[in-house]
């Protein structure tokens, strides 16, 4: 199986390239990509250079122009497709239809995978982006159990790249509007979720309060760790019951369930954590690594203690064994 690793840096991509990532997912320094946070990603010229450094030492890089063009802007989505092209990029990760489009009329060498954030979530949808645009892999969301990725890789005929580690996104991929209605900036149109310029950290007697676009998202005993304040994670009273309404604040973790993953057809596992240290990517690359080693030579995977990698130091499988409330 093929590990696909992240990179928000330069340094991180050269990070997982030595760790033995067989490739890493990156993206521009602009709203082309659903990360698009201060000190994150790529110019050109470090994307020329960082695709030199992995095809030296055998991986790909897979370019990220995944959020949704604004109308009448499109040449900054246009201009992306063709600078990844150019530097060299093994594939070009796209959500959006129109872009879809472009890239297949105006550079049909240039491989093609569907985003997450295209929500393509069943054996229609995913055909007709083969069809349509002959898209190569799908990555899917993070909503579907084991045996229904099984049922979808039965009737495709494109690859399908799956989610093993890091953040969880409870939305539907590509639809959420919580970031939007809180701050006004959209990770779907702006590449940024709960960005930090509408993030404020306050006192108020003995606990600390984490706001987001000034919605109190989080309330902890004063001195104790305060989460980042992302919508989807608050801790919220609804009725008569205090908690986390739409997620816990916890990590995804699927490595237990690789093996399940390779037998329902997956082609590659992807790692989130494009926000990452480049210490972190590392360690997750090389763990992650001896699993897919393990399962090409016919041999068990080791088991992975990753927790202390995972937020709020807890993880969770998520939608593949359907355990979500």
């Amino acid at each position: 199986m093929e590990l696909v690793c992240p990179a928000g840096t330069p340094a991180a991509l050269r990070a997982a390239v030595d760790a033995g990532a067989h490739c890493i997912y990156c993206g521009f320094a602009d709203e082309t990509n659903a990360r698009n946070f201060p000190g994150l990603n790529f110019s050109r010229a470090e994307l020329a250079e960082a695709v030199g450094y992995a095809h030296a030492r055998g991986a790909k890089v897979l370019v990220a122009i995944n959020t949704f063009p604004t109308a009448g802007q499109e040449a900054l989505w246009h201009s992306a497709v063709a600078d990844a092209e150019r530097a060299g990029a093994d594939a070009v990760i796209l959500a959006d239809l129109g872009l879809l489009a472009y890239t297949a009329e105006h550079h049909p060498d240039l491989r093609r995978h569907l985003s997450v954030q295209a929500a393509a979530a069943n054996p229609d949808a995913i055909n007709f982006y083969a069809s349509a645009f002959d898209v190569r892999r799908v990555v899917l969301p993070r909503v579907l159990s084991v045996e229904e990725i099984a049922a979808i890789n039965k009737e495709i005929d494109v690859e399908t790249e799956v989610f093993v580690f890091g953040g969880l996104c409870v939305m539907a991929e590509g639809r959420c509007s919580l970031s939007s209605y809180a701050t006004g900036r959209s990770p779907n149109m702006n590449g940024v979720c709960s960005p930090p310029e509408h993030v404020d950290y306050a006192t108020e007697g003995n606990e600390s309060v984490a706001r987001l676009g000034g919605f109190t998202i989080h309330r902890t005993p004063k001195g104790g760790a305060a989460p980042y304040p992302t919508l989807c994670k608050g801790c919220f009273t609804s009725g008569d019951k205090t908690g986390h309404v739409f997620e816990d604040a916890v990590s995804l973790d699927a490595s237990a369930l690789v093996p399940r993953l390779a037998q329902a057809g997956v082609t590659a596992l992807k790692i989130e954590g494009r926000q990452r240290s480049k210490a972190y990517v590392a360690q997750i690359v090389r763990a992650f690594r001896a699993v897919t080693d393990a399962l090409d030579e016919g041999r068990a995977p080791p088991a992975l203690a990753l927790a202390r990698l995972s937020e709020g130091q807890a993880a969770t499988t998520g939608a593949y064994a359907k355990t979500w409330r």
